[in-house]
């Protein structure tokens, strides 16, 4: 445990996780991507597809920490916190967004601003799985959580909603409740655009088991608190099954990335739990902690800092600092794909500054 009686190693998760998604997120172009940094276009899973799962994961985890004071109990107090929580970050989230729609557009064409996104699939998720895990007994949650991806599952399956389209179920919820034109509108293999949006509200349901197979993890690590070898050993053993079990059902409900779907969450909670077991033995048991300073300071501020990189995404861009830089300095000196990368780099660099004097000062932002 770090001084402050956080566990040093889910700040420094947290913290990759962080650095990758704005890493990930902001290339020097979109045109010249290395493959591993990219999405996978539909099934399937690439490196950068852990990134925001991962997140997630580590989301749940802390859920299981920060609900203990209410003593996993639904109470005024624990629902208003939680509820309060999750409006907040929906409104941030929204407020990116509007953000966005401003300086693109101006103050018009408000019909097109996107109303879900990456902070509201995480408000919607923490909101939902915090609630469960105040309602029920914890030795449920393993079973709760898989009877919400099973029924994920079968919606899917029994609507055909597996494939990219507007007839796809999450699709039609979306539309349904939000507009054609308020949706993130994705692109076919042939180049044409439609409305579907991959943080949509139906597929939130897979997000919810996710956050919940996060909890069970807190669960185990506080379960075995003072026995490091202990957590590593569970923590392998469940990651190892719920990962095995993934994979195995992808033969019947494919990984993919933005339907969230059950064997996506069952694969990327899998290795999840793995990364988290081998950053306990490095960090916490044999004490390999100087090279994860800058991934702390990510990770104590994560949401102020995943904010903050959006903001600086949007600005650069409109300032034309974005394109000069990569087009003029970078690319003649690393090539196309190198330079977009470098660009990248330094923008999580240009974050990690602001990040760094706050860690530095012990100021945590936190909604």
């Amino acid at each position: 445990m770090a001084q402050s009686g956080r566990l040093l190693s889910l700040d420094v998760m947290r913290g990759i996780t962080i650095a990758g998604m704005i890493m990930v997120n902001n290339p020097g172009t979109w045109d010249y991507v290395y493959a591993p940094l990219r999405h996978a276009s539909w099934n399937g899973l690439t490196p950068t597809d852990l990134v925001f799962p991962f997140f997630m994961f580590i989301m749940g985890v802390s859920m299981f920490f920060s609900l203990r004071k209410y003593n996993f109990k639904l109470s005024k107090e624990s629902v208003t916190k939680v509820l309060k929580r999750t409006v907040l970050i929906f409104l941030v989230g929204l407020g990116l967004n509007i953000f966005s729609h401003i300086c693109y557009n101006g103050f018009s064409h408000f019909e097109n601003l996107r109303i879900l996104g990456v902070m509201q699939r995480l408000a919607l998720a923490y909101g939902a799985g915090s609630l469960i895990g105040l309602a029920i007994n914890h030795k449920y949650i393993l079973q709760t959580a898989a009877g919400i991806l099973i029924v994920y599952w079968m919606l899917l399956a029994f609507t055909g909603s597996t494939t990219l389209s507007e007839d796809n179920i999450i699709a039609i919820a979306d539309r349904f409740l939000f507009g054609n034109t308020h949706m993130y509108h994705d692109y076919l293999a042939d180049g044409t655009r439609i409305a579907f949006d991959p943080e949509g509200l139906l597929s939130c349901l897979g997000s919810i088991g996710h956050v919940l197979l996060g909890f069970y993890a807190g669960k185990i690590i506080l379960d075995s608190k003072k026995n490091n070898e202990l957590v590593i050993r569970n923590l392998f053993i469940f990651g190892t099954i719920i990962l095995f079990l993934g994979f195995l059902f992808s033969y019947g409900c494919p990984i993919n990335k933005k339907l969230w779907s059950s064997t996506f969450v069952l694969t990327t909670c899998g290795f999840g739990s793995l990364f988290l077991a081998l950053l306990i033995w490095i960090i916490d048991i044999n004490g390999k902690k100087k090279w994860s300073l800058f991934f702390e300071s990510f990770g104590i501020n994560p949401l102020y800092l995943y904010v903050q990189g959006a903001i600086f995404a949007v600005i650069l861009d409109k300032c034309g600092i974005t394109s000069y830089v990569y087009s003029d300095v970078l690319a003649p000196l690393f090539g196309n794909f190198g330079g977009s990368l470098v660009w990248a780099i330094l923008f999580v660099i240009l974050n990690w500054i602001p990040g760094y004097w706050l860690y530095k000062k012990h100021i945590y932002i936190k909604l």
